[in-house]
């Protein structure tokens, strides 16, 4: 008898966890990372194209300037690459057009002259 009492309390638990998992994902506004856990995160999905010095252009892969592991890419940050490539001297000015996605849900993010504009 107390073997099935502690299985009764095990799956009630286990209920109880899978059910506050999943309203975890409904509550917050938006369409994107409605989880709890992302809520506070920041994603760009962004293409770009790097002018350099001698007017050719070529494809610009911000997160391989990431450090290993990071996917999580704001515009703050994105700004700071930019800005770190230009000044380095690979490229003259960046452009490209993406979105940002956020617990507000999505918006459209542009680089415009190596500036990042929302």
């Amino acid at each position: 008898m107390h073997t099935s009492v502690l299985s009764a309390v095990q799956i009630a638990i286990s209920l109880g966890l899978v059910a506050w998992m999943i309203t975890g994902f409904t509550p917050l506004p938006g369409r994107w990372l409605r989880w709890k856990m992302f809520c506070r995160a920041t994603f760009t999905i962004i293409s770009l194209t790097g002018t350099t010095k001698d007017g050719r252009t070529e494809p610009v892969n911000v997160y391989d300037h990431l450090s290993p592991g990071s996917f999580i890419l704001g515009p703050p940050q994105l700004q700071t690459i930019l800005d770190h490539l230009t000044s380095s001297g690979r490229y003259d000015r960046i452009d490209g057009h993406g979105r940002v996605l956020s617990a507000r849900g999505e918006q459209t993010v542009e680089v415009r002259g190596s500036r990042v504009v929302l």
